[in-house]
């Protein structure tokens, strides 16, 4: 079964941590990149640019309405996401609590909704 693992964290903090703060972080990813790819869990998976290239779109009435920045006004941001293929959701959440950011940010686990071929 397909599971998107989305990364939320906070954008401003991690950006103000130190630079070796952030090259283990840095590293701790790859780690985690180099077990997915053995693994062959690892669908797709990507980092996010910052909240502030974010364009949230609307249409309200007919009218499309553009307001830069993400969504909602949050303490944790979505930075990136995983697709994995997981036998089960406690597969999942074991994928999940790999993800570096999981120690203070927090990782949603969302199962993948399967339509019939047709």
């Amino acid at each position: 079964m397909r599971y998107l693992l989305l990364i939320y964290s906070n954008e401003a903090a991690n950006n103000s941590a130190p630079p070796d703060v952030q090259n283990k972080s840095f590293a701790d990813y790859m780690a985690l990149e180099k077990e997915l790819a053995m693994s062959k869990a690892k669908l797709a998976g990507e980092a996010l640019q910052g909240i502030s290239t974010a364009t949230t779109v609307r249409v309200r009435n007919g009218k499309v309405q553009t307001v830069d920045g993400p969504f909602a006004e949050t303490k944790e941001q979505l930075g990136g996401f995983y697709m994995i293929d997981a036998k089960n959701l406690d597969e999942a959440i074991k994928w999940a609590t790999k993800i570096p950011s999981v120690h203070d940010g927090s990782i949603e686990v969302r199962p993948i909704m399967e339509f019939p071929a047709s």
